[in-house]
């Protein structure tokens, strides 16, 4: 697959240099749907792009690469999860919680295409997924 899509594994990394997960501002977003927004915009990011599946693909076997998604995932979406979390200290946690959601359905959906993740609609899989983001965001452990 690195092959087909990226000609080798330093193309590969060329991208994951450049990888933008383009995550929209928040803050200014209803604090009840933050959830959903998050989950909606990255549902939508593994169905129309290939990328954020390969680099997961390769950062399963690859220390270079799973370093560049902890790098990708760090910048870019703990500095957005500060923007919108109750308490920014939180939010390396709350980034790492929303992180271990947003993977496990890209590598069930896009990578493993596990059949009950596979068939769901993406309307679907957001409504599964999104309170438990919400709960990562705006929640607190015990609730």
């Amino acid at each position: 697959m690195v092959m087909r899509y990226y000609g080798s594994k330093e193309g590969l990394f060329a991208a994951a240099a450049e990888f933008d997960l383009r995550l929209p501002e928040l803050a200014d977003m209803p604090p009840d749907r933050l959830g959903e927004l998050r989950v909606r915009h990255f549902v939508g990011r593994g169905e129309s792009d290939g990328t954020m599946a390969a680099l997961l693909r390769t950062a399963a076997t690859n220390p270079a690469a799973a370093g560049r998604m902890r790098g990708i995932f760090a910048d870019q979406l703990t500095t957005a999860v500060a923007r919108v979390v109750p308490d920014p200290v939180e939010a390396p946690r709350r980034a790492g919680l929303v992180a271990s959601q947003m993977l496990g359905v890209a590598l069930t959906r896009y990578v493993l295409r596990l059949p009950p993740t596979v068939d769901a609609d993406p309307a679907e899989l957001v409504a599964w997924v999104a309170p438990t983001v919400q709960r990562y965001l705006r929640g607190t452990p015990d609730a």
